[in-house]
């Protein structure tokens, strides 16, 4: 089967509404109101707690908290918590319009703030609309629909929902697009993972070569000694084990709220943005904590997936850079900048506690005391001047890569897209295709991404 050879519907017509366009002749264009109920069903306290995600949809909510950050938010009395049954459609009404909506394969509760929605008739296919409700398309009518006075305040309420209109294929078209779109998006999820494990295995190639060269040089036969350390182990013994403190002046970033993001004409310095190399980025308005041209950038506080802290971004050009207070400035005065950068990156004493077990947040005083073999000036920049090549070439091969996870996602987004909204005729292969029975291949995280590239999942309040 090649997804590529599905053609149009022969036949079609106008919709009515501007984010449907044309659908086929024999499709139903109805209001939400026609198609779904909502659903009240309140004091089930002793069921387990559900999020709705705009990444994954509705999962449980401690797969959602185990080895992350945050916090269970919901409140101790769940008495006015709302059930979800299996094949409801649920979402946050203030996050609608960014895609936290989906179709429930689990029993449980979420927020009373948020809303539960049951197809009317039993022959539809909950999927379909999980699939529909989680395109950009109805994410934009979404916000069209919704209220507030900034984007932070919109809300998508019931009545508002329910005057949505929304297609209705046949019920046994629905269950073709399902089983087509389980069947393609399984595969490119899986071609996906398989490339972020790429990017994974030339990441950890990177820090062998910067752990190799910023602890052990470039001549192997030289003599070496012990450090204090249990975790930086062995140095040679010409070069000297100096505290970070006494090389480069330290300064935290500003919190959070200092910040107006916008288009403005600074660049907001992350810990996301320090953990992709400087590729993600957004614009603020005020600099409260500027960087500058030879400073070191390292991520204090770690993101949900467990791979930021002590991330280090050499500064290398003008750009106006604001560092955000997950992020601390190092400022180096008695060592060359990169070597700075490779040997404080990811640093093995900054990421264990004594008991070895690992850290999530690093104080000031961790920073300040970090040890850092420094061997001498004319050393370190013969050491930068050898690993900077070797790193651009597996720099060029991550950015091919990450290109092509870009790619193959927005193929996705486009394909779920255009089967659900009747542009793409799948029903002759989808009956040729298998049944797909993992549920790895019918929802993957192909927008929540690798390390370099996290996205927030929002926790039910």
């Amino acid at each position: 089967m090649r997804i590529a050879n599905l053609s149009p519907y022969p036949d079609s017509k106008e919709s009515g509404q501007a984010w449907l366009g044309r659908v086929p002749n024999h499709w139903m264009v109805l209001p939400n109101r026609a198609l779904f109920c909502e659903v009240n069903d309140r004091g089930h306290v002793g069921e387990e707690m559900l999020s709705v995600t705009i990444n994954k949809g509705i999962i449980h909510q401690k797969s959602l908290l185990t080895d992350s950050s945050k916090k269970d938010s919901s409140r101790q009395d769940k008495s006015a918590y709302k059930l979800v049954q299996p094949f409801d459609i649920a979402y946050n009404k203030m996050r609608a319009w960014q895609g936290a909506i989906g179709v429930s394969d689990v029993r449980g509760i979420i927020s009373p703030a948020y809303i539960v929605m049951r197809l009317r008739q039993g022959a539809n296919v909950p999927r379909y609309y999980h699939y529909l409700f989680r395109t950009p398309y109805f994410a934009k009518e979404a916000e069209r629909w919704s209220y507030g006075i900034t984007s932070d305040m919109w809300s998508l309420r019931p009545e508002h929902f329910r005057m949505i209109y929304t297609p209705q294929p046949p019920p046994d078209e629905q269950a073709a697009i399902v089983r087509f779109l389980d069947y393609a998006t399984g595969r490119l999820v899986r071609t996906i993972r398989a490339k972020r494990k790429v990017i994974a295995l030339l990441q950890e190639q990177k820090q062998v070569i910067i752990h190799r060269a910023v602890t052990r040089g470039l001549d192997p036969s030289v003599p070496l000694r012990p450090s204090s350390s249990p975790w930086l182990g062995s140095f040679p013994e010409h070069w000297e084990m100096r505290r970070l403190s006494s090389i480069a002046k330290f300064s935290s970033g500003k919190a959070h709220e200092h910040f107006v993001e916008d288009d403005g004409q600074h660049v907001l310095v992350t810990a996301r943005f320090v953990s992709t190399g400087g590729n993600s980025r957004r614009k603020c308005t005020r600099n409260f904590s500027p960087a500058q041209r030879g400073d070191v950038l390292m991520v204090m506080s770690d993101l949900p997936n467990g791979r930021a802290l002590a991330r280090a971004f050499l500064v290398e050009d003008d750009t106006s850079y604001a560092v955000n207070q997950r992020v601390c400035i190092l400022r180096p005065h008695a060592v060359d900048p990169c070597f700075l950068a490779f040997a404080a990156n990811r640093n093995r004493g900054l990421l264990r506690h004594d008991d070895g077990s690992n850290q999530t947040h690093l104080s000031n005083g961790d920073f300040k005391t970090l040890p850092i073999q420094c061997p001498p000036r004319d050393e370190q920049e013969s050491i930068v001047a050898s690993v900077r090549p070797t790193l651009a070439s597996i720099e060029k091969r991550l950015a091919l890569v990450a290109e092509e996870i870009e790619l193959l996602s927005e193929y996705r987004t486009r394909l779920v897209a255009d089967v659900v909204t009747g542009k793409l005729d799948v029903r002759e292969v989808a009956v040729r295709l298998p049944d797909v029975t993992s549920p790895d291949a019918l929802e993957g995280d192909v927008d929540g991404s690798n390390e370099a590239n996290v996205i927030d999942e929002e926790v039910v309040a």
